[in-house]
């Protein structure tokens, strides 16, 4: 989700934006037959694995970062079994090093199961999470979705009060077979806990994805009074306050984030809205 490094590689905002406004809302009234949709997930999860994630992460590394990270995974893979978890763990540094969250997400994959804790599959839940959030790949991002649906399943046979998990699953309900269902769960959580920042972020999220941009400036408020240096939600409340027709409100919010994210991509974009909106 909301990522202390600031920021998703800046231009997938804009990216995501397309995935948020352009992809369809599944049904809130009548749910898809979820035995159908599991053996549908459940075929498009097993297409995908460390090994080839790493493959599509490497290809944004240069050159020297690639041989690191290939040469640490050689080592890993001839390591007995007893030695995998130090080096899944030290492999899971490097990539969230380089801010590459689909390979960490397996690798959490692989340390929950050996070491089953809450802390564990909550995070693996949180990398899948911010792994198909930011995806536009139809193919990915729905195993992204059930492999993250999982690993909270697997932290609430834990502790089914965990509210991390709680937002998580509803979150991954959401955009997977049961949005309602996610929703009544993602509701439940603010209702316990008004200023949860994980489900109002992603209540946020949902709210512009089914166009009720007047609920998400409520939410990403919500979000920015405690993360006020959050360039990626300034955009979405920027976004959500364009929809709404409050141009004044916008021009602000796409301003800070562009003083927050400082990234010339970015300020290309905002400075073309800018100038749109003060027309």
């Amino acid at each position: 989700m909301i990522n202390t490094k600031q920021i998703i590689v800046i231009a997938g905002i804009v990216v995501l934006m397309g995935v948020i406004l352009l992809q369809p809302v599944k049904s809130l009234t009548k749910e898809e037959p979820v035995a159908t949709e599991d053996a549908m997930a459940s075929a498009t999860t097993d297409q995908f694995s460390l090994e080839s994630v790493s493959q599509i992460a490497k290809q944004g590394l240069s050159a020297n970062l690639t041989k690191e990270i290939t040469d640490l995974e050689t080592k890993l893979n001839a390591a007995s079994d007893a030695d995998k978890l130090p080096l899944y763990k030290e492999l899971a540094q490097h990539w969230l090093d380089v801010n590459q969250p689909m390979p960490v997400a397996f690798i959490y994959e692989e340390i929950a199961q050996e070491e089953p804790s809450l802390e564990n599959w909550v995070k693996t839940g949180d990398l899948f999470t911010d792994s198909y959030q930011h995806l536009s790949d139809t193919v990915m991002a729905p195993a992204f979705t059930e492999r993250a649906k999982k690993a909270y399943e697997s932290a609430l046979a834990i502790d089914d009060k965990n509210l991390d998990a709680r937002t998580g699953l509803g979150t991954a309900l959401v955009n997977g077979p049961a949005p309602m269902a996610g929703i009544t769960m993602l509701l439940d959580v603010v209702k316990e806990d008004p200023a949860n920042l994980k489900a109002n972020y992603n209540l946020g999220l949902f709210s512009m994805k089914s166009r009720q941009f007047d609920k998400a400036v409520e939410r990403f408020n919500t979000v920015l009074e405690q993360t006020p240096n959050n360039a990626e939600v300034w955009f979405y409340l920027a976004t959500s306050y364009e929809n709404i027709g409050l141009k004044a409100d916008a021009i602000k919010a796409f301003q800070k984030s562009k003083e927050l994210a400082a990234d010339p991509s970015l300020t290309q974009f905002i400075d073309r809205k800018v100038e749109e909106l003060s027309k």
